[in-house]
């Protein structure tokens, strides 16, 4: 073997050492193996079992100067005396005893053999640090000898917990148990997790000779503690070896501190303009919205979950159901929610989003302080200590969130989980058909090919049943339900590799009558059935071996299917669409233009618009006081005299007009 450092090779010598008899108690290392739970499990009688299987007497003895003196001392003829506390070792010594006990001190002090009176010198050896390591449960008490140690030391022991990395397989993880079980009879720890190792974005190990090591600091500086602390945790469970980059902290931001910090300053700006009061304005669950009691429904779930998880030392599953509810809050609850907090009236409905979104925050908040304790510090000092002057002082001394089971609606969260897969594939399948997602479409298909087993599909009842936030996600006007065949077109050919030599000439006329199928023809080819087809005047029937299909769309729609499921957007426009569309996207070109000029969020405004006789026409018609609404616009004029000085020349959809926003003075 060589230096893993600098390359030297390395010698093995057998030398005389002082050994502890770990061998007679192995029946009891096992014993006691099996009552420890290990995270991973596959540690126990794995890496950390075969240890224990193939163990050997423990070598203590090392000849070094630094490190806890062999307590041994030797008489010339061969007698010793082993010391066992400080006073023993006055009571023996015949030299005066210092203060220190280290060497070169201790070595000078001389013992009388307690049986012989014989002169006994102390053995130059040193302990092996692990053996030290291994005493930490009671040494850190001075057990036994220590003033009140012994209440101190039982009252922790076994500890609940320790964690250190795999490798410590054959060192502290085997000096804590080796000791304790030597000196106790039982293991000093209940639960063990073992880190893997983390290499470097290509799988090797960090080294400064390599160039390869992440510098924690620079992380810190970057992108601060947390986010490194939420990669950790959650990119793969901390027992496995993981690769690591900057990539995974980066992601760590944008995937979920971001999306938390962004829904706490969504809450707070709006709590803030309608002076929102926690404990005044709060709602009882039972009279807000059906939104509002899913959201507190899956609150609950998560709470359920991240503590049986934790229970269970599975911190990357925990994590990831943390970060799973943020990102339902904010891009569903909040999305769904937003135009009850942008209303104007102060009504019960308002404040029911309120409460319903600072419960959420707050409980979250305490969830991800032991993964994100910085940030959670940081929402808990302005969500709760601004508003509770008798709320525990930091998050961190708060108690730990209870599960709520009264507020648990297992069949609205079905229903919402089915709406919202239906939403999912809804939304992939006018992404791939290009369609932008402000103009509004005239149908979405539904087609549930997986029943629940009793003949009905959940897909259905869940969906039917919050059809409204389908259809609004969706930006569709109606929903309709459906069969396969309806949307899905299916291109049926010949397996050429079987039906080649068995229809030979007849084969371009079978790949012809395939491509013409009707789409009921083609349906129960993907179903699995023989179909039949006219060829020159013969009918041909063909076994699924036979048939190759491939799912498509049918023409006039856009498709999307996951396990069964399928959602078809109808995509033909007629011109209402089409004006409706044309709307909502100079919408939302006012509300860039908002932002741009720097207007605050409740601010109104005076809208006038000119150069552009189709919109003038559906703004003056129809569609006015929606824009009116969705701008915040008290005023609008249209075609006043031509653009102004500070009018912007806009494009919507291909038809170019002049815009201009001014603040509308509502003091007086």
């Amino acid at each position: 073997p060589h230096c893993w450092r600098c390359g030297t090779p390395l010698l093995y010598y057998a030398k005389k050492a002082w050994y502890g008899r770990t061998t007679a108690v192995l029946d009891e290392l096992l014993s006691e193996n099996e009552k420890i739970n290990w995270v991973p499990e596959h540690i126990k009688w794995g890496r950390f079992g075969d240890w224990l299987e193939n163990n050997i007497d423990w070598a203590l003895s090392r000849e070094r100067y630094w490190g806890t003196p062999l307590p041994i001392w030797r008489t010339d003829s061969g007698d010793t005396v082993v010391v066992g506390s400080k006073r023993e070792l006055r009571e023996l010594a015949i030299d005066p005893v210092p203060d220190d006990l280290h060497r070169p001190f201790i070595d000078g002090v001389r013992l009388r053999h307690p049986e012989t009176g014989e002169e006994a010198t102390r053995v130059p050896e040193v302990l092996d640090v692990w053996f030290d390591s291994g005493s930490m449960p009671f040494a850190q008490w001075g057990y036994p000898h220590g003033e009140a140690s012994e209440e101190r030391f039982r009252s922790q022991f076994p500890a609940d917990y320790i964690c250190e990395a795999v490798d410590q397989t054959r060192g502290w993880f085997y000096s804590l148990l080796a000791v304790s079980t030597m000196l106790f009879g039982k293991s000093s720890y209940r639960n063990c997790l073992s880190l893997g190792h983390i290499l470097d974005a290509e799988g090797k190990k960090m080294s400064k000779s390599l160039g390869n090591v992440i510098d924690p600091w620079e992380v810190f500086e970057k992108q601060g503690a947390d986010a490194l602390r939420w990669a950790l945790y959650t990119a793969t469970s901390p027992g496995n070896t993981r690769r690591f980059s900057m990539g995974q902290v980066d992601e760590a931001v944008r995937k979920y501190l971001l999306t938390l910090w962004n829904t706490y300053s969504f809450f707070v700006t709006y709590a803030r303009i309608d002076g929102f009061d926690p404990q005044e304005d709060y709602v009882e669950p039972e009279g807000r919205s059906l939104m509002d009691r899913w959201a507190l429904s899956e609150l609950q779930l998560t709470v359920r979950n991240v503590t049986e998880r934790l229970d269970a030392y599975d911190v990357t599953a925990a994590g990831r159901a943390i970060g799973e509810f943020v990102d339902e809050l904010s891009n569903w609850y909040v999305r769904r929610s937003r135009r009850r907090f942008w209303k104007g009236e102060d009504d019960r409905d308002k404040k029911a989003a309120h409460s319903t979104l600072y419960e959420c925050l707050v409980t979250v908040t305490k969830l991800t302080a032991p993964f994100t304790p910085f940030v959670a510090e940081s929402l808990y000092q302005n969500l709760v200590m601004n508003v509770d002057k008798e709320a525990p002082e930091s998050v961190h001394l708060a108690d730990w969130p209870e599960y709520r089971e009264a507020l648990v609606d297992v069949a609205l969260s079905e229903r919402m989980s089915a709406a919202r897969r239906v939403v999912g594939l809804g939304r992939a399948a006018r992404n791939a058909a290009a369609i932008k997602t402000r103009q509004p479409l005239r149908e979405v298909v539904v087609v549930d090919e997986a029943p629940d087993g009793k003949g009905g599909s959940r897909i259905k009842e869940g969906v039917e049943s919050l059809s409204e936030i389908v259809l609004d996600e969706l930006n569709v006007k109606e929903l309709a339900f459906g069969e396969a065949e309806d949307v899905v077109a299916y291109d049926l050919k010949p397996n050429l590799g079987v039906v080649g030599p068995k229809y030979g000439r007849l084969v371009p006329g079978l790949r012809a009558a395939l491509a013409g199928a009707a789409p009921e023809v083609g349906a129960r080819a993907a179903a699995g059935e023989s179909i039949s087809v006219d060829v020159e005047g013969e009918e041909i029937t063909l076994s699924p071996e036979e048939l190759l299909v491939e799912p498509g769309q049918r023409e006039g729609y856009a498709l999307e299917r996951e396990g069964g499921l399928s959602v078809a957007l109808r995509t033909d426009l007629d011109a209402d669409l089409v004006d409706e569309g044309l709307v909502r996207e100079l919408v939302h070109r006012v509300q860039n233009l908002r932002r741009e000029k720097g207007f605050e969020i409740e601010e109104t405004i005076r809208v006038d618009l000119s150069g552009n006789p189709r919109v003038s026409s559906l703004l003056e018609g129809r569609w006015g006081d929606y824009f009116k609404a969705e701008v915040l616009a008290r005023e609008l004029t249209i075609d006043a005299g031509g653009p102004g000085g500070d009018s912007e020349s806009v494009t919507v959809d291909g038809e170019a007009l002049w815009v201009s926003l001014e603040p509308l003075d509502t003091t007086g």
